[in-house]
């Protein structure tokens, strides 16, 4: 596997920033190039959005159809870059040895870190464009106040999906990675509250999405987008998991 160059041999490496921006770059499109992530962060996501759009499911939720839909979608977006997408790459970089070596160059591991969380936003930045090009001629119609709040409180999903995608890649082998990214996209896409309103779920999961990162991601953004406000007991649920999924990353991560 292939590594970005940081500085040609012999001469003083580049500033902190633009080793960490060409990390970035190097990393978005590793992401962008691999079919397999490319369906799950946009076609899989597309389809959702479609399927929603078309049928009854969402009837009734205080929106149309589309803007009941929407935030979930660019809440999955979130989840499948930062924790799916972003958790099988590390693994198997961990595996090659190329986190190990990226970590004793002078990107260092706290650069290597900042364009790996670079990449989620760029790629995330993707996203939203295209669900909301697809979107609109569905009749999405969001209040212009929500659109601040939104992307806020999407990048801090971002950031909690993706301290628990790297706490996933850091402690266990790349093949257990992939498959527990996988089989957690699908549960929680389904069953998290992250696309599905808790409302519309069964009975013995209603109680507990709103503490998972999905639940609380999809609820705020529903807010955000639907109603132009934010709920703050989400984005405090969110901030939690962030907190503790990146203090556990951080003492437990394993670079090779």
């Amino acid at each position: 596997m292939t590594v970005p160059p940081i500085s040609p041999p012999g001469q003083a490496p580049a500033p902190l920033l633009r080793r960490i921006l060409l990390q970035g770059r190097y990393e978005s499109l590793t992401m962008l190039r691999n079919g397999e992530q490319l369906i799950l962060a946009v076609v899989l996501p597309l389809l959702a959005l479609v399927g929603l759009t078309v049928t009854p499911l969402l009837d009734g939720l205080g929106g149309s159809r589309v803007n009941v839909a929407v935030p979930g979608i660019l809440a999955l977006c979130a989840m499948s870059t930062a924790f799916t997408g972003q958790g099988i790459a590390t693994g198997f970089d961990r595996r090659y040895g190329v986190l190990r070596f990226l970590s004793t160059t002078p990107l260092g591991r706290t650069g290597l870190i900042a364009g790996k969380v670079l990449a989620v936003l760029a790629v995330l930045a993707l996203q939203v464009v295209v669900i909301t090009a697809v979107a609109l001629p569905l009749g999405w119609n969001p209040p212009a106040a929500g659109w601040l709040p939104g992307l806020g409180l999407l990048v801090l999903g971002a950031a909690a999906f993706t301290a628990l995608g790297l706490l996933v890649a850091g402690t266990v082998r790349p093949e257990a990675t992939l498959a527990i990214t996988n089989l957690l996209w699908i549960l929680l896409g389904a069953l998290g509250g992250i696309v599905i309103p808790a409302e519309r779920l069964p009975a013995a999961a209603q109680g507990i999405v709103h503490y998972l990162p999905s639940g609380a991601l999809g609820e705020a953004l529903r807010e955000a987008f639907l109603l132009g406000t934010i709920d703050v007991g989400a984005a405090f649920i969110l901030l939690v998991w962030t907190a503790l999924a990146g203090a556990a990353a951080i003492r437990w991560f394993k670079w090779n």
